[in-house]
């Protein structure tokens, strides 16, 4: 996507100073707090759509080695690693009505995995399961992840349609107790917080939201009882409508077209435009993916996580847009001002065949200005679409970009913008999940730990882990999460080495009579200072970028968020540590209490 740097386009002193001016409108002093909760006044709008009302079930009322919060890929991958290690006695609790997670929850028109499904789907060779396309539509990822249940027989072992409501820490018994909003008591030696990435709905905090006296939902939760159709079939119930979206990031780059289709009208609203390159979706090809050797997946994922993070394999395996844009690493430390000049223009130089692409779709001049982005790669999830731009040369659709402001108001009609009232019948919000609040407000319930310390008590000043997975002051409890934890562009990787090292640990606590396991304050100060010393290019780098759930919205850098880091350097290296712990002798840097011990003390 290089592009020569001709005397018609703009310099980098001048992107430099267009990226600056496009970040600053689109500050916000309340940082975080711009978005709001589905809950209260908009509880309605977190109801599953997608189960019968009045589910009921007697209590479950047990001992058991451990109990996994939640059953999307990283819940299901830990439980089916534990039973590889023949640890069987484990429940599953989870909020939605099956397994899937967000695959789960985005049941959304035109929604699909922006990274290639051979690479992202786990456990391919195992399952024999070959994916319809290279980029498998959620409808598929949802199937998959039920196969993925059956085949390792999880269904046994799930609570569904079921919030934990609270897990305290028992000095006595060495056991987490834990309960739900069904009346289940569960006691469990081990606890893992599995409640993914991208499950908790978010809304933006619009003034006058609750005016709004229309239908709406968020994609996560989408209604096709009103529109009509299935993921899988046209909307025909939106013939006669006006439409709004509000977000055009990944969820909305994929929702839009399908709505173009079909609405009477469709408004775009636009905060920021999103960085939208090529896809090429085609079906997948049997010869080849029959020809497939044994080990074939893994040595794919693995190239493709090199390829994306500057580790330059001789063969590129993926070969496709993320592999073609992401390939510099600007998270890095560049060793001289000569290598931070190269990595900056090629970033410039990336995007400015982004921008180019936009003026070769979008017919009209002043709508294909307003869609391009003016921001570095890294800065937010690049999409990747072949129909989102085109779908601006329709009559029907309309794009109302809001000049880095947000809509400014909901009346009870619709969105307000610039003193313009756009009344819709229908409102969309494509506006993402919580990504960076806080890990108990993610859960829904903040455990206690010792001497019935909260999370939430304990982490008020930031986190302390050792690798984002164990937590001192909380024995026993193992964390999945980004917080102090790995980060790639395909979270699966990033799932499948968490659960394997979570599995991994428990398996050596049960083999070695090991009743308490927590890790050092001293250890986790150590992991810290990793985060901080890898992360040093990551925070000139983001200094720049317009708000994200990446940057948390550029909120102030304080002690807190100084330390509630993701590790930014490759995943690779990040799973290496894990490796490389897993290998010591002795659990390095972590306290442990053998039952025999105990019981002889």
């Amino acid at each position: 996507m290089e592009q020569d740097n001709t005397a018609e386009g703009p310099s980098i002193d001048q992107l430099r100073q267009r990226y600056r001016l496009e970040q600053q409108k689109r500050l916000r002093p309340e940082g975080m707090a711009q978005w709001r909760e589905l809950k209260g006044e908009f509880e309605d709008l977190d109801r599953d759509p997608f189960v019968e009302p009045g589910f009921t079930r007697k209590p479950v009322v047990e001992e058991t080695t451990v109990v996994i919060v939640g059953g999307g890929f990283a819940g299901m991958l830990t439980a089916i690693d534990l039973g590889k290690h023949g640890i069987t006695d484990f429940r599953i609790v989870e909020k939605a009505g099956d397994f899937g997670g967000t695959w789960y929850w985005n049941r959304y028109p035109g929604c699909m995995c922006d990274v290639e499904s051979y690479t992202y789907l786990p456990l391919l060779e195992e399952t024999g399961f070959m994916p319809s396309e290279r980029y498998a539509s959620a409808t598929e990822i949802f199937e998959y992840s039920k196969l993925l249940a059956h085949t390792f027989d999880l269904y046994p072992h799930a609570l569904f349609q079921t919030d934990v409501t609270g897990a305290e820490w028992d000095e006595e018994a060495r056991r987490w107790q834990v309960t739900t909003s069904r009346g289940d008591r569960l006691s469990s030696c081990f606890m893992v917080l599995a409640g993914g990435i991208l499950h908790k709905a978010k809304l933006p905090g619009i003034p006058g939201i609750e005016n709004f006296e229309g239908k709406a939902f968020h994609t996560s939760r989408w209604d096709y009882s009103y529109t009509g159709g299935s993921p899988t079939e046209p909307m025909d119930g939106l013939a006669d409508k006006r439409v709004g979206v509000i977000g055009t990031g990944a969820t909305g780059v994929q929702v839009v077209p399908q709505i173009a289709r079909v609405a009477k009208e469709l408004y775009v609203f636009q905060r920021t435009p999103g960085a939208v390159g090529v896809r090429n979706q085609r079906p997948t090809d049997v010869e080849w993916f029959q020809s497939l050797e044994s080990g074939w997946q893994k040595e794919r994922i693995v190239n493709f996580t090199q390829a994306v993070t500057g580790a330059q394999p001789e063969v590129d395996l993926v070969d496709d847009g993320w592999t073609e844009v992401m390939w510099v690493d600007t998270r890095s430390v560049p060793d001289s001002a000569e290598e931070v000049e190269a990595l900056e223009r090629s970033d410039f130089e990336t995007m400015e065949a982004i921008r180019q692409r936009i003026d070769e779709i979008v017919q009209d001049p002043e709508t294909a200005q307003k869609l391009k982005p003016y921001w570095g790669k890294h800065c937010k999830r690049v999409c990747f679409h072949d129909e989102y731009l085109p779908a601006f040369n329709l009559p029907n659709v309309h794009l109302v970009d809001t000049d880095g402001r947000g809509v400014d108001e909901l009346t009870a009609r619709g969105p307000v913008v610039n003193g313009v009232e756009y009344p819709v019948d229908l409102l969309i919000y494509a506006s993402g999940f919580e990504v960076t609040t806080d890990l108990h407000q993610r859960l829904g319930f903040d455990p206690q730990g010792r001497h019935g310390v909260t999370l939430s008590e304990r982490w008020a000043k930031g986190a302390h882990t050792l690798h984002g997975v164990l937590a001192s002051g909380f024995p026993n409890l193992l964390l999945i999460s980004l917080v102090q934890g790995g980060f790639g562009t395909n979270f699966s990787h990033l799932l499948s080495e968490s659960a394997k090292h979570v599995a991994n640990i428990v398996e050596t606590c049960v083999e070695q009579g090991i009743a308490v396991i927590e890790p050092e304050e001293a250890a986790e100060e150590e992991w810290l200072a990793v985060l901080h010393r890898v992360g040093a290019g990551g925070a000139r780098y983001f200094q720049s970028c317009t708000p994200s759930f990446y940057n948390s919205e550029q909120q102030a850098i304080d002690a807190r968020a100084a330390r509630n880091l993701t590790y930014s350097g490759s995943l690779l290296d990040y799973i290496g540590y894990l490796e490389q712990w897993r290998q010591e002798p002795d659990f390095a840097g972590v306290l442990v209490q053998r039952a025999e011990a105990m019981e002889n003390g």
